[in-house]
């Protein structure tokens, strides 16, 4: 079965996601874990969480996806702003245990002229102080397009940061379709050499979710323009390998595509159909 959802507001709680993810015919889901620009988070409602809980078994969802804020940099030149990243990130985490073993993805940052390497050892420094051994969800680093001094754009800068986190085992991987093609990893065309290349870099045991986006740009752009699916440079072919791919397709898989719910419902009709069951 394919498992595919979008990106969906998160400011009526918990259940309405999952209700709302079913009556658009998705079983899991995106969500800002706040303000996507970054502010206080809003107060989680014990009884909302046990009822959301109880309707995401009944309904056998795939692992659900949080998402950081935006606005986070853990590899920012400036200490107030790497702080600022560190105390969220911590306290999403712990707010994340009310609904255990979920995913929660962030954009590992910009250097900010700080180079490549120093970015690295920030993100992984900050991520050394804030995991812990007991907490269930997993972390996950987003694949990046390489715009400005994006950390991320490569899988050997995705893995350098895994190289250096104490509780390994906490970590995956998030792979961006839109990112990694506008980052030149040609999937269109050279799909199971790019997941070989993963594979070999990083290792697909680490792959545990797929943002699903076409992109408004050529491959290698670094441009990081999402596209609804089969109207950008990717091609609706392209996605249908990728979902019935072996390696990928009983993942999670998260649109983030240019929609709005109908559009959300008509890519999962038209992405379910493509599925070879």
């Amino acid at each position: 079965m394919l498992h595919i959802g979008c990106h969906l507001s998160s400011s009526k709680g918990f259940l309405a996601m999952g209700k709302e993810a079913v009556k658009l015919d998705a079983d899991t889901f995106q969500y800002f874990t706040r303000n996507p620009r970054g502010s206080k988070a809003k107060a989680i409602d014990p009884q909302d969480v046990e009822r959301y809980l109880a309707f995401i078994q009944e309904h056998h969802f795939a692992p659900v996806v949080a998402h950081a804020p935006y606005t986070l940099n853990a590899c920012s030149a400036e200490e107030r702003t790497r702080e600022f990243a560190r105390m969220t990130m911590a306290d999403d985490l712990q707010r994340m245990e009310y609904t255990p073993g979920g995913l929660y993805n962030f954009h590992p940052g910009s250097h900010v002229g700080q180079g490549a390497e120093a970015g690295v050892e920030q993100i992984a420094a900050q991520l050394n102080e804030i995991l812990w051994p007991e907490m269930t969800t997993t972390v996950l680093l987003e694949t990046m397009a390489g715009k400005g001094t994006e950390v991320g754009r490569s899988f050997e800068e995705l893995q350098a940061i895994l190289d250096r986190v104490e509780l390994s085992e906490k970590m995956g991987v998030c792979l961006d379709t839109c990112h990694v093609h506008d980052a030149g990893y040609d999937i269109v065309n050279h799909l199971d050499e790019v997941l070989t290349e993963f594979d070999r870099v990083i290792g697909l045991s680490r792959l545990k979710a797929i943002h699903l986006n076409d992109s408004m740009n050529p491959l290698g752009s670094r441009k990081d323009r999402h596209q609804k699916i089969g109207e950008g440079a990717i091609g609706l072919e392209a996605f249908a390998r990728i979902i019935n791919h072996p390696a990928l397709r009983e993942l999670s898989f998260v649109l983030e595509t240019p929609n709005d719910n109908a559009g959300y419902a008509e890519e999962i009709r038209v992405l379910r159909g493509l599925y070879r069951e």
